[in-house]
């Protein structure tokens, strides 16, 4: 069943308001003098994705890159 709540009561019982699209999952809509302004609904519940897996596809590593001499690199950058 869709619910409809004008915007003054929404702005006072906000909070309540989300608890119950949380639980019961239905769209609430917002309206100011009779006329729909906002529709607000559950969010897409998406799974949790770790940064590192996706960069892992995106990135090599190449060479050493502990044991690296960058002095030369250094020293190009002082130079100018």
């Amino acid at each position: 069943m869709k619910r409809v709540v004008s915007a003054t009561e929404f702005k006072a019982k906000c909070l309540a308001y989300l608890d119950e699209i949380e639980q019961r999952g239905g769209p609430i809509t917002v309206t100011r003098r009779g006329r729909a302004v906002a529709v607000l609904g559950p969010a897409k519940k998406t799974p949790w994705k770790s940064p590192r897996n996706s960069w892992s596809k995106r990135a090599r590593i190449v060479g050493d890159i502990v044991n690296t001499d960058t002095s030369k690199l250094w020293d190009a950058v002082r130079q100018k």
